[in-house]
């Protein structure tokens, strides 16, 4: 039986986290209207994915006709610049509910700076940070850090269109191991005038604390490590492990009341480099979205965007639910396997190592805790379907 007879729209499930998200929701009863950007979405080939169709022009023209057209019970996006966009349609689509925090919540997450100083204030760690101006002696200052450091933009969703009409790329993060390498990065950017920030590399791995938020409490939580990275200096995690609640719950419980003081309002995931020699967390980001690694959180049973359907759509019943954890990996195959690849190909480690880590990465895939990211024996389309997609793109581009 249906949770609802009118459909949930589902904004971008063009990647392995859309995907998830509308098997989550078509396994919790509930119809899927998936808004791809093209006809390569991978929820597209789903059978989880009720009805599909590929978004024609800007989100303000495009999704009121939606709704005349399909009437959904509500409306939730993946990405950082559909939120943005959807945020700013609330109250204007009728009795169709849309999930999105409010635009003011999410320019704090979705400027650094901002959510760094909150978090200070609260008592969190931080990294230390400098922002780069136009009018400052950079060479002087970047003479006396310490490297290796890290280059990211403070507000990347500020910057996106600026960057693209220069022809410049929007980069997540670059790493400098030396003041001439950070001069070089930023000079980059002296025809934008503006600059990324820059913090200090912070030792140790990557914890992401995942929340649902409601009226200031935490009703669904779960945590990650990751294990493997691409690239390996940073980027999306290929491969990650589910981590029992009773490990970092003191950290836990300071990563709701951030939420809580931002005002915040559905899924969010707290980002930190977790040093276990030294116990430190330090603050890396918000993620104010279905993160890259909720494949993982799916497979061991906590459900977050069935938690904000149920909570603010259905209006369910707001008390926390059990904190599921099960001994769980989770693996985004392509970019687990460029890891390899660079690895292998990287001449500083030893042969010996290099060739242990190939031994470690192969035999994941006869570990009975590993799931996937895109593929699943319930619903093997998506995965058919995007490695066709990869063969003509290559085909494509050789002929």
């Amino acid at each position: 039986m249906n949770a609802s007879a009118r459909p949930v729209a589902v904004i971008g499930p063009d990647s392995p986290i859309g995907l998830t998200v509308v098997r989550e929701l078509d396994e919790h009863g509930l119809r899927v209207l998936a808004l791809g950007k093209s006809a390569d979405s991978l929820a597209r080939a789903s059978r989880h994915a009720t009805i599909f169709e590929t978004i024609d022009g800007p989100l303000a023209e495009y999704l009121p006709k939606v709704v005349a057209r399909h009437d959904p019970l509500a409306v939730l996006a993946i990405s950082e610049h559909h939120l943005i966009a959807l945020a700013s349609l609330k109250g204007k689509l009728g009795d169709t509910k849309v999930l999105c925090p409010d635009p003011d919540k999410l320019a704090v997450v979705l400027d650094k700076r901002q959510t760094l100083e909150i978090a200070q204030g609260l008592g969190i760690e931080v990294p230390q940070s400098w922002q780069p101006l136009a009018d400052e002696d950079r060479k002087s200052k970047a003479a006396n850090l310490a490297y290796p450091v890290a280059i990211k933009w403070a507000d990347p969703a500020e910057v996106s269109a600026p960057l693209e009409a220069l022809g410049l790329p929007l980069e997540k993060v670059e790493y400098a191991a030396s003041s001439e390498a950070l001069i070089a990065i930023l000079s980059r950017y002296d025809v934008l005038g503006l600059y990324p920030m820059v913090q200090e590399w912070c030792p140790g791995e990557g914890l992401g604390q995942m929340l649902n938020m409601q009226d200031g409490s935490a009703t669904l939580t779960f945590q990650h490590r990751r294990l493997r990275e691409w690239p390996p200096t940073g980027g999306v995690s290929s491969f990650c492990e589910a981590i029992d609640p009773a490990h970092h719950a003191a950290q836990m419980e300071k990563s709701e009341t951030l939420l809580k003081e931002i005002g915040w309002q559905g899924p969010a995931m707290v980002e930190y480099r977790h040093d276990p020699a030294t116990g430190r967390y330090k603050l890396m980001e918000i993620n104010g979205r279905f993160w890259g690694s909720i494949p993982l959180a799916y497979h061991c049973g906590a459900h977050f965007a069935w938690e904000q359907v149920r909570l603010q759509a259905l209006g369910w019943s707001a008390e926390a639910t059990a904190r599921p954890w099960r001994n769980r990996r989770a693996r985004y195959a392509i970019p687990d396997a460029k890891h390899l690849v660079a690895v292998l190909r990287d001449g500083s480690p030893p042969i010996l190592r290099r060739i242990g880590f190939a031994i470690r990465f192969f035999a994941d895939f006869l570990d009975p805790r590993v799931r996937y990211y895109v593929w699943s024996w319930r619903d093997p389309m998506p995965m058919l379907a995007d490695l066709a997609g990869a063969v003509r793109r290559k085909l494509k581009g050789s002929s």
